[in-house]
């Protein structure tokens, strides 16, 4: 029986890196777009803009931190693209807003993707509960690599 994620080719013809603007994020980016040169892939990277639930009650304060996200998707979108067009790889660029695993998710699913590469969090607590790189290792479909 085959896959739903197998389309007959030698390593993946579309990979899905997510960027937040962090160190590890940036160099998962790094990774995936050299990955998608070598491969000859395209490259989709998600950035997925995130508003606390005290902040998105707050009127001012939502709309102020969500023109900080848009700021920082179209920073990232820019750079992002600078550097595929340097390379010659092909990319799209996705924002959204909500929750950055159940989007990961939902567009890893929409556009078929053979592989997920993520940044590995810094934060101390996520060692003890978890973080968005490993509930990916342990629920996804495809291959997910964890850039430290």
């Amino acid at each position: 029986m085959t896959s739903p994620f197998e389309l007959g080719t030698d390593g993946p013809s579309r990979i899905l890196v997510g960027v937040d603007g962090s160190d590890t994020s940036m160099r998962a980016a790094a990774y995936a777009v050299g990955l998608a040169r070598r491969q000859g892939s395209r490259l989709i990277a998600l950035y997925v803009g995130r508003l606390s639930g005290l902040t998105a009650s707050m009127a001012a304060t939502a709309a102020a931190a969500l023109e900080a996200t848009d700021s920082v998707a179209a920073e990232l979108q820019e750079s992002l693209h600078d550097a595929c067009e340097r390379l010659g790889v092909e990319e799209t660029f996705v924002y959204r807003r909500g929750n950055p695993y159940i989007e990961l998710v939902r567009v890893a699913g929409t556009m078929r993707v053979d592989a997920v590469v993520v940044g590995g969090s810094m934060q101390a607590g996520h060692r003890l509960v978890g973080s968005l790189a490993a509930r990916l290792v342990r629920d996804a479909r495809w291959p997910v690599t964890v850039v430290p």
